[in-house]
Parts: structure tokens; sequence; C-alpha cells
């Protein structure tokens, strides 16, 4: 079977999967069969030389591209998609900074020995004590989100005696991305400073943020930060932000002398999550994002800045999948609502996981594809719908995926593209434990992050 993926479509799958012979799935040269009986099942898998990869693709296309306009570019790891020490040293070692968006993830990236001048700091409502452990650490850049939030971090700058490094997060009024709750340029929601001025041309509430920071000797100005979104397969959003924000960045030139020598435009990049998916590559997006920067500063009659962008689920998302044995597997007939809808069947095939170690379909109505593993089969494929254990008629982990008629107990069963947003949104619903997370890379496997157990959940109860 060709790379990329089980079968031949195959675009989710991490880029090492193939079948065997007997139709067994392996990753990064380990077979499924021998993943579940090392380490349980639900688990997390993630190809290591996968995510490098991706990793690699995104700091050398936008470093070419950008480099051929007299630019230049840092790629940070979005770490909110999937951060553990392991991953952490991973995007650093293929030349990525490290974004962190609490202090959770700040620890998690100073453990895995990232210098504290490659973090970054985001968050719309920081703590003190996030604020003064990125200080403290020498982070390169906190993203401030508020007016309130320029006080305080200047603030607690002063008292140590510092020089905080900022960038302003700004809301463009461009948003793009696969849902509403994930799309993060709108006006009304609760990230960044509008850069629209009032109807009575008073100065945008993002121009005079910027002010202000530069009112503050306690506060050095790095540049603008812009995030439009998550899952965009349409690279035009980003052009359409960075035009309004090297506007405002010209803007903040003319009323204060200071031209800021970065802007960063964000993450988001889209990925496939379905056999028929295209993906966003970098290649063809950095070269559209850098000429359109190009363009616009040269119409504004300003020098380019220095730019960064933040992929995470790019990285991440198809370098893992999720390992689930099937349990119940129960035909369920499905009446029509009305006079020309016919009745049909769908198969419910249950795993040992399900909401908690993957909320987005639940969330977001998120789709992803599943296919049986660790066999061949020659059976029809039948509407199916892939569910979890949880007690939630809406724990459901595959919407609609056509599986072999024969699937049942004790089959190993994979869903595609889980890397991002799995582990790093997973909870302990109904006292389900955690799925380990497991890499795989030249035939063996490891453990990044061990599987809890019933045993930590109840040392964390007092009683």
């Amino acid at each position: 079977m060709p790379a990329g993926g089980p079968d031949a479509a195959g675009t989710p799958w991490p880029s090492t999967a193939r079948r065997r012979a007997d139709g067994e799935l392996e990753v990064g040269g380990v077979g499924v069969r021998a993943l579940a009986a090392k380490h349980g099942t639900p688990a997390y898998v993630l190809d290591e030389s996968d995510f490098r990869a991706r990793a690699r693709a995104y700091r050398e296309a936008f470093e070419a591209e950008f480099e051929r306009i007299g630019a230049g570019v840092d790629v940070y790891y979005a770490g909110k998609a999937l951060l553990t020490v392991a991953v952490a040293r991973w995007a650093t070692q293929e030349g990525l900074r490290v974004d962190t968006a609490s202090g959770g993830e700040l620890a998690v990236a100073l453990r895995a020995g990232v210098p504290g001048a490659a973090i970054g700091l985001h968050g719309n409502n920081k703590s003190d004590d996030e604020i003064l452990a990125a200080l403290e650490a020498g982070v390169g850049r906190i993203i401030v989100d508020s007016r309130v939030e320029i006080d305080r971090v200047a603030d607690l700058a002063a008292a140590r005696g510092v020089v905080a490094p900022v960038m302003l997060r700004v809301t463009t009024g461009v948003h793009a991305g696969g849902h509403e709750y994930i799309s993060t340029a709108h006006e009304d929601q609760k990230f960044g400073l509008s850069v629209t001025a009032g109807d009575d041309g008073e100065t945008s509430p993002a121009l005079a943020a910027l002010e202000a920071i530069v009112a503050r000797p306690e506060l050095e100005l790095l540049g603008i930060h812009s995030h439009i979104g998550s899952q965009i397969l349409d690279p035009s959003g980003f052009e359409a932000a960075a035009r309004v924000v090297l506007q405002l960045r010209a803007d903040l030139a003319g009323r204060t002398g200071v031209l800021v020598e970065e802007v960063d435009l964000g993450g988001g990049y889209g990925i496939a999550y379905l056999p028929a998916d295209e993906a966003l590559e970098p290649a063809p997006v950095a070269q559209d994002v850098a000429a359109a920067v190009a363009a616009v500063c040269t119409e504004l009659g300003t020098p380019l800045p220095r730019f960064s962008i933040e992929p995470g689920r790019a990285v991440v998302g198809p370098a893992g999948l999720t390992l689930y044995t099937v349990g119940t597997v129960k035909p369920v007939t499905v009446s029509g609502s009305g006079t020309d809808d016919e009745t049909f069947s769908r198969l419910y095939v249950s795993v040992d996981g399900g909401m908690s170690d993957n909320i987005r379909p639940a969330l977001y109505g998120a789709d992803y594809h599943a296919e049986v593993v660790g066999r061949v089969s020659d059976a029809a494929k039948v509407l199916s719908r892939v569910v979890g254990k949880h007690c939630e008629s809406g724990d459901i982990v595959v919407h609609e995926v056509l599986l072999p008629a024969d699937v049942r107990a004790g089959d190993l069963l994979a869903v595609a593209a889980t890397g991002a947003y799995g582990r790093s949104m997973a909870s302990n619903y109904n006292a389900l434990t955690r799925p380990p997370v497991v890499a795989v890379a030249d035939g063996s496997s490891r453990v990044l992050v061990r599987r809890e157990t019933v045993e930590d959940l109840l040392a964390l109860d007092l009683g």
C-alpha cells in the first residue's frame, strides 16, 4: 500500500502507515497488534518521524519564501495541540520555537529544555503567577490580550526590575475555520483587541492599546499578533489579515514614530481528516502569504518586519492516531422521518474509549475516519457509527464511516488524525483514565506519557 495511510486514499494517516499482507496496520514500523499487546487500548499513537517531517516542512517552506522577499520568519509550534516533554524537544530539534497558552504548558516546555527566549506565552486571562513565571523564565514574548493586562504585565515587570517583551493580540475582522467556536478573529469573542475604529472616528482599541504599551518603559513592544481561526483550508484569509495588521503597524508608526519589528500571523492551517480531504500544504501557502505581505509593505512604503507563524494541528494532527478495541456491535434500524425518507440500518460499533479521549466530535461535530486495522476483511462495507462507552447519547467518536459488516468484539480499530487535541482536551468523565501517548519510530515504541490509573484518580480525592 502507498505511503500516507492504510488504504489507497489514506490522506489522514501518518506517512509511515502501511497495511501488511494480513491486513494489520503498522505505523513507524510497529504493528498495531504489538502496540495493543504492549500498551493496551485505548492509546494515542504518535509517529515521531511524521511529526518531525511536518515540522521541518513548515520551517523550510516559510524560511525559503520569506528569505526570497527579504524578510525573516520564525515558526512556533502551537503547544495547545499536543504538548509533552518529548514533543517539545522534537519541535525544538527541528528548529521550531514553542508557543504556550498557560503556566502548565510553559512548565512542560521548560522541562523539555526549550530556552526561554524561544517560548511565547499566550492567554486571555493570565494569572499573576503565570506572568511572573514567564518573566522568570525569560520568555521571548508575552502576547498581551487586553488593556488591563498591559498594566498588569508592566507592573509585575517593574517589581522584578526587568523589561517585558510583549506583542499585542488584535482581532482583524477576518475569521476562518471549521466551526464558529474555533473562529477567533470576529469581533464578538474573548480574544484580542479590535482594529476597527468607532463610528465617530475615535482610535481603535488595538491602536490605543499599542500606544499604551509604547508609553510604559517596563514593556518592550515587539510587534502585533493576529490569529484568525482553526482548520483553515483557504490561505486567502491569512493574506487578508496580514494586510490589516501591516496597516495597523503603519498607523502606529505614523502616530508614535514606532515601527514594530515583528508581525505574527498565527496558525490554524488545515489538515485532512477524511480520505477525500485535501490539507493545506506549507509550500504554496508560504508562497502566497510571502507575496501578499511583500506587496502590502510596498504599498504602505514600510520596510518588511520579521514574521512568525504558529502551526500546531498541521504538525501533530496527522502524525497521530487513536487505537481502540471494539466491544459491543449493535445493528440499529433507523426509521425515516418523512414520506420520502426510507428506513435504513446503521451499525453501532462501541469502543473502549470515547468522548473522554476525543471530545471534538461531541463538541464541534468534527468528522473523523476509522478503519478496522488488526486484520483483513473481505466483508462488504456497511454504514457504521463508532461510539464510546460513556453514559451520553452524544458520545460519538466517528459519526459516519463504512466498516466491514463482520466487525466484531476484539477487533482493533484506529481513528486517524487524532494527534491534535485528543490528549490535550482529554478528560476523566465517568472516571475513565486517560490513555497513554506512545511514540513509534524505526520499528520500536516508547511511552511518552503513561496511562493514568484508577489509583491516580483516587489519589486526588481526599475524601
